[in-house]
C-alpha cells in the first residue's frame, strides 16, 4: 500500500507542526501544510492529496468557503475533507456534514489517536 498524502490547511503554526509530526510518526503519512484556504487549494491542485484536514476558523477564507471551492473544483471534488475545529456545537456539526465533510475532529485533539480517527472517518 502506498503512503497516504494528507493536506493540512490551518493558519496556526503550532497545529501544523503537531499534526504533521503526529501523522508522520504514528501513521507514516506524508503531510503537506498550507496556512490559508487559498494556499491550500493551490497545493491541493498540484499535489492531489488522499485527504484534506481543514481548519474551520481562518482569516480571509474560512473552512466552509474553502470546502465549497474544493467541492466545486472538478480536479478536487473527489478528495475527502475532515474539519479540525474548536466549534463543536451540534448545529455546527450538522452544517459541516451537510456541506460535505467526511468527519469532524474537535480541537484540541489527541495527537496519539489522530491518525486512527482520520482512518475511521475515511475507512482506511
Amino acid at each position: 500500500m502506498s503512503t497516504k498524502r494528507i493536506l493540512l490547511i490551518d493558519d496556526e503554526p503550532d497545529i501544523q507542526v503537531l499534526t504533521q509530526l503526529s501523522l508522520e510518526l504514528e501513521a507514516n503519512w506524508k503531510v503537506i501544510t498550507a496556512a490559508s484556504g487559498r494556499e491550500g487549494i493551490v497545493l491541493a491542485e498540484s499535489q492531489i492529496p488522499d485527504a484534506i484536514l481543514l481548519d474551520v476558523m481562518m482569516p480571509e477564507m474560512d473552512g466552509l468557503s474553502t470546502l465549497a471551492k474544493i467541492k466545486t473544483n472538478p480536479k478536487l471534488k473527489h478528495i475527502p475533507v475532515i474539519f479540525l475545529t474548536a466549534k463543536a456545537q451540534i448545529s455546527d456539526r450538522k452544517a459541516f456534514y451537510e456541506a460535505g465533510v467526511k468527519g469532524v475532529i474537535t480541537k484540541p485533539f489527541d495527537t496519539l489517536t489522530l491518525a486512527s480517527q482520520i482512518s475511521g472517518f475515511l475507512g482506511w
